[in-house]
């Protein structure tokens, strides 16, 4: 496969052993955006061997339609994928709501159905019980 000269500003980055993508402000990918992606992984998971990857989603608002297909492959293979702080329109969509679960920070992990019910149930009793412990201490604080 031959390297690509022009990255379009996209990044790499390494936060506790996880590898992130940052494509920039890009608002929309198309499939030429993709296609940098995906040769992006594949050569962070299958030449450097990473296990954990992060896309870093703050100004996308729409992605290509193999886009997810494209990082469930990459799931099934035993690769932790997450995506950072993706736009209301992002995580709105059917296969996003379905398959990925949010984290604190703002992140999302992919995983599947049952994992991701309970990775969401998990983080709602952890949020409730920080806001139950905050209006205690406030509480506590008044008296």
């Amino acid at each position: 496969m031959a390297e690509r000269k022009n990255t379009h500003g996209l990044s790499l980055t390494t936060h506790s052993n996880r590898t992130i993508v940052d494509i920039g402000d890009m608002e929309i990918w198309d499939g030429a955006d993709l296609s940098l992606i995906r040769d992006t992984l594949t050569r962070l998971i299958e030449k450097e061997r990473r296990k954990s990857v992060a896309i870093q989603m703050r100004s996308v608002k729409y992605v290509p339609s193999g886009f997810f297909g494209m990082l469930y492959d990459y799931f099934e293979q035993g690769v932790s994928i997450r995506l950072i702080r993706p736009q209301p329109r992002i995580a709105n969509m059917l296969w996003f709501k379905r398959f990925f679960a949010p984290e604190s920070g703002g992140s999302h992990v992919l995983c599947g159905d049952r994992r991701r019910e309970t990775a969401a149930m998990a983080l709602a009793g952890r949020e409730a019980w920080e806001a139950n412990s905050d209006s205690t201490e406030l509480s506590h604080a008044k008296v």
